[in-house]
């Protein structure tokens, strides 16, 4: 029986192409993805927060076995000793792209959340649109920014053995040409989520010139410039949307945010001078804009692939830097700093939950609304090794989510053992279905 143009709730599936006050609408397309409506009108949204941090874990310090309050962890994951009925912990997952791929870092980062072919042609910068992307183009109109990408160290444009270090300053890919952009300035991401009343603001009319210059110059460039133009004028729509959004902060929706104001004082305009300091401002920025409903999908890298982030705050580091801290030979000091480095990592996560499971949204937590994954590209950065990716879920997603569980795919085939299929069950999770994503058509069993 053919699909027809309508959900359960009757409401259409039809996309919309929207600009200067004209809606266009499209036929449905069977591959787009399609939007349910998965909590009730007077219940709060699910989220989803993605934390990276890089270059792996040291894997005799991280597992887990058993379950819920008897859950038993590695020193490696020991801050989260107090959320051990909250989180799933998920071992063999992989990405057979990064697996196959001759760069043991760049090659095997960037893919991290699409899954795709890393090109390592330094004149061709592509790799996959990541998941996190798929659902800002989903659910992202719901919310004043569609999706919120935020670092700790900036966009490197250098080359490392010949390949672009964009790939790894950047998970989140717009498309497969394209990173979303990164902010690392958290005065700037709370300005994206809350305006700082300075005049800041773009003026439309400025927007419409430069959009009117750009088609008419469209006619006039070669195939390959005019590609590298799209993408321009898709990020100078993406501003146009923005400003519309900002105008109108009417609900249709029961549910109504906690918080219609920030709570939080704006951060000061430079960079943090300390990492810690950084990352906390981060996660507190994270917390806000989900509880002002901002934005319902974030990623948030804490390091940089290859990081040159110094651990010499951390009691017992001696000043070396993240990446030497990984490629350590298993020489056995090196190796105490960095299971040192994992905890701290893992100690953000605990933040970051902590944070959300003491915000209540009627009922329930944030928390309790929430999709969360800890994770990184490699297993054993010594190593290498992207046989499997250290990942932790977190949350209950508004009761899709059962936490408090270990989930071993490791001997299973690599069918069954892919990160995609995670990636596919959480778009479910989150209202967003796809046939596809990456390099399979499956979702996950037993989430």
């Amino acid at each position: 029986m053919p699909l027809k143009d309508t959900n359960s709730q009757g409401k259409t599936r039809r996309h919309f192409l929207r600009g200067a006050g004209v809606a266009l609408a499209l036929p449905w397309m069977e591959s787009m993805p399609l939007l349910a409506q998965k909590t009730a009108p007077n219940k709060p949204p699910t989220r989803f927060a993605c934390i990276y941090f890089s270059n792996g874990v040291e894997p005799i310090h991280w597992w887990a076995k058993g379950s819920g309050a008897s859950m038993e962890i590695g020193p490696g994951l020991q801050p989260m000793a107090p959320f051990r009925e909250d989180i799933i912990f998920l071992r063999g997952l992989f990405n057979q792209q990064a697996v196959a791929s001759t760069s043991p870092h760049l090659g095997r980062m960037p893919n991290m959340l699409s899954g795709a072919k890393v090109s390592l042609d330094p004149s061709d910068i592509r790799v996959g649109t990541t998941f996190d992307q798929v659902l800002s183009r989903s659910i992202g109109a719901h919310t004043a920014v569609p999706s919120l990408v935020l670092g700790i160290e900036p966009n490197e444009l250098r080359l490392e053995d010949g390949v672009s270090m964009i790939y790894g300053s950047s998970i989140s890919w717009a498309s497969p040409t394209k990173p979303a952009t990164k902010e690392i300035y958290p005065a700037r991401a709370f300005d994206l989520l809350v305006g700082d009343g300075s005049g800041r603001q773009l003026d439309r009319s400025i927007l419409d010139s430069v959009l009117q210059e750009t088609h008419d110059l469209q006619p006039r460039v070669s195939r390959s410039d005019r590609r590298k133009l799209d993408e321009y004028l898709e990020s100078i729509r993406d501003i146009e949307t923005r400003i519309e959004r900002a105008a109108r902060q009417e609900r249709l929706e029961g549910w109504r945010p906690t918080l219609s104001k920030p709570n939080m004082p704006r951060p000061a305009d430079q960079l943090p001078q300390d990492v810690p300091s950084h990352m906390k401002l981060m996660l507190d920025i994270i917390v806000l804009a989900f509880q002002m409903d901002k934005t319902r999908v974030v990623t948030c890298m804490l390091n940089n692939d290859l990081s040159q982030m110094n651990f010499r705050f951390i009691e017992g580091v001696k000043g070396s830097l993240h990446l030497d801290l990984t490629h350590n030979g298993k020489a056995p000091e090196a190796e105490a700093m960095y299971l040192k480095t994992n905890q701290f990592h893992v100690q953000q996560f605990a933040y970051l939950l902590k944070r959300l499971k003491e915000i209540d949204e009627g009922g329930q937590s944030l928390f309790d609304s929430s999709l969360l994954m800890l994770c990184s590209n490699l297993f054993d950065g010594d190593a290498h090794s992207a046989e499997q990716m250290p990942i932790i879920l977190a949350g209950r997603g508004n009761g899709t989510l059962q936490p408090g569980r270990v989930l071993d795919y490791l001997d299973q085939g690599d069918d069954q053992r892919r990160a995609c299929s995670l990636y596919l069950s959480l778009m479910d999770k989150m209202g967003v279905r796809l046939d596809r994503f990456g390099d399979t058509d499956k979702r996950i069993v037993n989430l």
